[in-house]
């Protein structure tokens, strides 16, 4: 376990924060509730939206940008949405050194101000569907914040679409959870369970609001992304109408969908380890650095350092240029120029020394487990290639198996508050109980509704009114 890193067994906040410190991810601002993205935690956004951003276009969207400014009425427009994110609003009240006539609000969410010009640009039904994503920041007044969990500012992106008809809407809404569901999994190596939220736990405005839950490595879930069927609601607080194939006005259909930083906390939590952050390679802004080791300063410069850029290539040509580094530190020991790149999670470390040089090979380190290969210099490709797949997959099965093996089934109300005091994790329960039956929920117990999960049609009686229920996920989450 490393020094400056506390045990998550120990103190699981402040392992979380280490980890973040040891990784050189982020710091807090001078500004209540905000924080400030390092350039090694800005990298790994970078990659996550590359991939996100690339597949949203692949599906025909279309990326945009909208105001931070919006007028505070235009939140009042729409019931629930002003109610749900009215305690949360940050309000800019004077400019220019004068009172202003309206305050505005900094976007808590963009579904107003998009929703607005909407209802300029749409017309017909030739004009449908619209598209558009945008890449922005966003400010929620936040009491208690947690570096990239939960802080007043931070990055997202958020899609609106707006369609001829409610069925191409909801299709839009499921088809843009698949995408998260499958990038997460696929990239982030995150096993999330996908469904829909309950009454209690909708998007402020929304019909129906989809999710993907991921367990972190203390047994919370955290919320990682969501998509909302928002029907006509918006279109028709803000006159979003179109003339039909017969010539009549109507009122479009809209959805929206969102993923954050928040998912970078995701992949801290899921998971690295005591040692510092642990990345997966799809993800790794750095995939493997190079450490050449030696006292003879002749020998780095003619033969270590020659071999290093030629072994940096052969990464380039896997995964494109700017995803590895050499490590030229030689005034530092060899055991912390290692530890370095392990606390940053660099899923791969290839070391080249003398004794390497003359046997013609590379030791290539595992950060996941540890594993120490020594590969040929001539097959260097193939065994890079195979080395990180296997990283990735291990990653991914061993954060599937880890939710697995603390999912559990409560029959009735008791057995699921036992579960909730004394294991913790997910827990499945028929459920058809009210948001105050929620709210008694969380009171009681601390855990939450996450989602009633996708192609699970298990019904049974629910363990709070007794009902005919459907199979829900109960949780504590961040």
């Amino acid at each position: 376990m490393a020094k400056n890193i506390k045990s998550r067994s120990e103190d699981y906040s402040q392992w979380y924060l280490d980890v973040i410190k040891a990784g050189d991810l982020a710091d807090y601002a001078p500004v209540r509730g905000c924080m400030v993205i390092k350039p090694t935690g800005y990298a790994i956004w970078e990659e996550i939206q590359k991939v996100f951003d690339a597949e949203f276009k692949r599906t025909g969207h279309k990326n945009a940008y909208f105001p931070l400014l919006i007028p505070y009425n235009f939140l009042t427009k729409e019931a629930e949405h002003v109610e749900g994110f009215s305690p949360e609003c940050a309000m800019v009240t004077h400019a220019g050194g004068e009172e202003l006539e309206e305050p505005y609000a900094i976007r808590p969410t963009s579904e107003t101000v998009i929703g607005h010009m909407y209802a300029k640009w749409i017309q017909s039904y030739r004009d449908l569907p619209v598209l558009y994503n945008q890449w922005c920041n966003i400010m929620r007044w936040e009491k208690r914040s947690r570096l990239f969990l939960r802080t007043s500012e931070f990055l997202w992106q958020e899609g609106h679409t707006a369609h001829e008809t409610e069925q191409e809407a909801r299709e839009e809404t499921l088809r843009m959870l698949e995408v998260y569901r499958k990038l997460m999994e696929d990239v982030l190596a995150l096993p999330v369970l996908t469904g829909e939220k309950t009454a209690g736990e909708r998007f402020p405005g929304a019909v129906d609001t989809y999710t993907c839950e991921a367990m972190m490595s203390d047994k919370r879930a955290l919320q990682s992304g969501t998509s909302h069927f928002l029907g006509r609601n918006f279109a028709e607080a803000f006159e979003i109408k179109f003339q039909n194939r017969q010539g009549e006005l109507e009122y479009c259909w809209t959805t929206s969908w969102g993923i954050s930083t928040r998912l970078i906390g995701a992949l801290i939590m899921t998971h690295s380890d005591d040692d510092g952050l642990i990345l997966p390679p799809k993800i790794a802004p750095v995939k493997a650095a190079i450490v050449p080791i030696s006292q003879d300063d002749k020998f780095i410069d003619e033969v270590l350092l020659p071999k290093a850029k030629e072994i940096a290539g052969i990464v380039d040509n896997l995964y494109g240029f700017n995803h590895v580094v050499i490590d030229k530190d030689f005034h530092m020991r060899p055991g912390d120029r290692f530890f370095t790149h392990l606390q940053k999670g660099v899923p791969l470390r290839i070391e080249l020394g003398e004794k390497d040089i003359k046997a013609g090979t590379a030791r290539l380190v595992r950060r996941d487990t540890g594993e120490k290969i020594d590969a040929s210099l001539n097959d260097l490709e193939a065994v890079i290639s195979r080395v990180l797949d296997e990283e990735q997959a291990n990653l991914y099965n061993k954060a599937k198996n880890f939710r697995i093996s603390n999912t559990h089934f409560a029959k009735n109300y008791d057995e699921f508050k036992d579960i909730i005091a004394n294991q913790g994790g997910f827990v499945e329960a028929y459920f058809a109980g009210t948001p105050e039956d929620e709210v008694k929920i969380r009171e009681d117990t601390g855990a939450t509704p996450r989602c009633i999960v996708t192609g699970d049609d298990r019904t049974g009686p629910c363990m709070i009114t007794g009902k005919t229920g459907r199979m829900t996920i109960f949780a504590k989450a961040y």
